[in-house]
């Protein structure tokens, strides 16, 4: 995902590949073709795949010959690998001072958990959010690889800002970065749970987290929304015809309303529950109150203004045809982010790449012959 991101935002990426191909080739269904997974295609648009065995000496050395000409190297391998392939940061950096060179790993490179293996469940248990969004039953992940995915935006930021760190230096030096799953979920998930273990040794408990991520139970399922300013507390006292509450000195004024919100919703629930999920969310978007449906995925793919944004785009594949993806994000004025590329096939730019990088065919025919190249 992280170096998908800076495709999209106009890097050429390279993906460097073993001979069996990166996981999400083969976790993902459906299927396209054997190593063509439908998660591999919503991860890996806008890259070009080159297959390294970097177990050959042969491989290693490819590596080392090319990275002058590269920018920034992304690897997500246990902290130690790099180095027993010869390819670590000091290795590389001697070559090309220049290079930013980022690890994306489970817990850092030191420290009593550094060598573990990680994956994304067991950051989501370490990080201590689960027990809350397992509510009155057993603790629940996030049913997604949430903090696989905030460790790849994490990386982005810090990879752009070494970049631009590279740019403002004399010298035009690059640097090592390191982006902990562990640290950057914390980071992401735990602002809010932390707020009241703000100040040690204090500690309070209020249940407001429950009061403010919640959905709202209607007559025929459920909505969302939050009730912060007081022309939006107005307005939704507008929809329920509750105009009491805008005058009772609990709710009155922001700073007294959000102090008792845990009171608030157990008042305002009820009134709710009597509405249809469509009828409240048309209303109250009506009155400008801050409310809106809680859809499933294809739900969401219908929405209008999902549509009008292009939020989610069918580009079309010579090889597979249709093919669904999330959009950029991002907006630009004068450099747009885009999709210009689909997915790789395994090795589908091997030669392509390194005859760019200056090796003419014979070395790469030699190095196929060997099985340093796919």
């Amino acid at each position: 995902m992280c170096t998908q991101a800076l495709g999209d935002l106009g890097a050429d990426v390279i993906k460097l590949e073993s001979p069996t191909g990166d996981q999400t080739r083969y976790s993902g269904a459906p299927f396209k073709e054997p190593l063509f997974s439908a998660m591999h295609t919503q991860m890996n648009r806008n890259k070009r795949s080159l297959v390294v065995d970097l177990k050959s000496e042969a491989g290693r050395d490819l590596v080392l010959d090319i990275i002058s000409q590269i920018d920034v190297l992304v690897e997500n391998l246990r902290p130690d690998v790099m180095d027993r392939f010869g390819l670590g940061y000091e290795a590389l950096s001697s070559r090309h001072p220049g290079i930013v060179f980022a690890s994306i790993n489970g817990f850092g490179s030191d420290g009593p958990y550094a060598s573990l293996p990680a994956y994304d469940q067991l950051m989501q248990g370490l990080v201590g959010v689960m027990p809350a969004q397992g509510g009155a039953g057993p603790p629940k992940p996030v049913q997604g690889p949430i903090a696989d995915k905030t460790s790849a935006l994490t990386a982005v930021g810090a990879i752009l800002a070494a970049l631009f760190a590279r740019e403002r230096d004399p010298e035009g030096r690059g640097q090592r970065v390191e982006v902990a799953m562990l640290d950057a979920y914390a980071a992401f998930a735990l602002p809010d749970p932390m707020t009241p273990r703000a100040f040690p040794p204090d500690f309070e408990e209020t249940g407001m987290s429950d009061a403010f991520f919640r959905a709202w139970e209607t007559a025929d399922g459920y909505v969302v929304g939050l009730v912060i300013q007081d022309h939006q507390f107005a307005a939704l006292c507008r929809v329920l015809d509750r105009m009491d509450l805008v005058a009772d000195p609990r709710f009155q004024e922001m700073g007294t309303r959000l102090g008792n919100y845990v009171e608030l919703v157990a008042t305002l629930e009820g009134d709710i529950q009597k509405w249809p999920s469509a009828d409240f969310v048309a209303r109250a978007r009506e009155e400008g109150a801050t409310f809106g449906p809680v859809n499933d995925v294809e739900a969401f793919l219908e929405d209008p203004q999902v549509q009008y944004r292009k939020t989610v785009r069918i580009l079309e594949d010579e090889r597979f045809g249709a093919t669904r993806y999330i959009a950029p994000p991002w907006g630009f004025s004068r450099t747009p982010a885009s999709i210009d590329r689909h997915a790789p096939r395994l090795g589908e730019h091997s030669d392509e790449v390194l005859l760019e990088l200056g090796l003419d065919q014979d070395a790469i025919d030699a190095l196929r012959e060997g099985n340093a190249i796919g």
